[in-house]
């Protein structure tokens, strides 16, 4: 059923959204540790709230209800953790053993400048210098195990237990953003600007989760304690989009720099609703703002979480695609973002009952 739009003016990113993000990118929040990020959320969104919640596992909850007799509640959900780094043992003289928190393997961490807690300490990851291995050494593949943190003698601040994390500053250059953690702040940028311009005809029910990371553990309590009738989910997602050297085309392909927001139709842990799905194309349509599917496959949202809470939850997952993610740099394009923002702006001001009036 096609729906009836309503005038809406498409907004462009501005430089104050640009700078939050930088913020947001620059602050330290592996996984079970979100209190930088969390602590730029509090302030950006208590002015705009009704309510503001800090639940037992982390999370920060968000109600802005609706005027009048509101016909929804609409959860959003993005993440404020990254991955990164633990530390499990103090062998002496400021060198550390670690863990990795979320996906991160030995490749992506050798000879990576890292800030270590709160405090920033900088600390190097180090491994044995190639000019000292042997031919055997060097077939072997390398693991989390043979390296350290090292962060040099009289830097007692660094306590078991502490995260690490790259210290990767953020630059826009051009068109392009580059920084750490893209994977998600770039959905928490988006979710604070929501809330700034949430519509008046839905309760608008925001999730700002922990430790997605490692198991899509803070929008498990976030969806039962909100019990929505529906939720989109903000997240950035790899951008596969490389060229491929060996044949005439990549395709395999998950999602591309510059062809606008990716919306799930399924992941490993998510077959998105179809009629959210209909719904977003429809909006993207009627408001000519530029879409493309993010190519099923591996990994996964907050929605995996979300969808399979209380009686089932709606669920639909919308991210701006980027590359490198899970390493010391992540790449995206300011545009994608903006039309990431503008189609879900969209979609929450038209949004209705009638949405879900359809069969599954």
């Amino acid at each position: 059923m096609a729906i009836m739009t309503k005038e809406f003016n498409i907004s462009q990113i501005r430089d104050d959204q640009v700078r939050l993000l930088e913020r947001l990118s620059n602050a330290c929040a592996v996984s079970g540790d979100e209190g930088e990020v969390r602590k730029i959320v509090l302030e950006e969104v208590r002015p705009h709230a009704d309510e503001v919640k800090v639940d037992a596992l982390g999370n920060v909850l968000v109600n802005k209800r609706g005027s009048g007799d509101p016909s929804l509640r609409v959860m959003l959900a993005a993440h404020m953790d990254e991955v990164g780094l633990m530390v499990t043992n103090d062998e002496g003289e400021g060198i550390y053993r670690f863990a990795t928190v979320g996906g991160l393997s030995a490749a992506d961490l050798i000879a990576k400048v890292m800030w270590i807690s709160k405090d920033h300490i900088p600390g190097v990851i180090g491994i044995k210098p190639i000019h000292l291995t042997d031919a055997e050494e060097r077939k072997k593949p390398f693991s989390v195990d043979d390296l350290r943190l090292d962060v040099g003698p009289g830097t007692s601040k660094v306590k078991v237990g502490d995260r690490a994390t790259f210290s990767t500053k953020f630059i826009q250059h051009g068109p392009s953003l580059r920084g750490k953690a893209l994977d998600d702040r770039l959905g928490v940028a988006t979710l604070i600007e929501l809330i700034k311009h949430a519509p008046p005809q839905i309760d608008l029910q925001a999730a700002f989760t922990v430790q997605e990371e490692i198991g899509l553990r803070g929008a498990r309590v976030a969806a039962y304690a909100f019990n929505p009738d529906l939720a989109f989910v903000l997240d950035s997602t790899p951008a596969y989009d490389l060229p491929a050297w060996d044949v005439d085309e990549n395709v395999i392909y998950n999602t591309r720099l510059g062809a606008g927001p990716a919306i799930y139709v399924a992941d490993s842990s998510t077959l998105s609703d179809p009629r959210l799905i209909h719904y977003l194309v429809e909006i993207a349509e009627a408001y000519r703002i530029p879409y493309q599917f993010r190519q099923p496959g591996g990994g996964g949202t907050d929605a995996g979480a979300v969808h399979k809470q209380r009686e089932g939850i709606p669920s639909v997952s919308v991210s701006v695609p980027g590359r490198y993610h899970h390493s010391a740099a992540s790449i995206a394009r300011l545009s994608d973002w903006q039309h990431t923002y503008n189609l879900v702006a969209a979609a929450l001001f038209n949004l209705t009952p009638q949405v879900l009036a359809g069969e599954r």
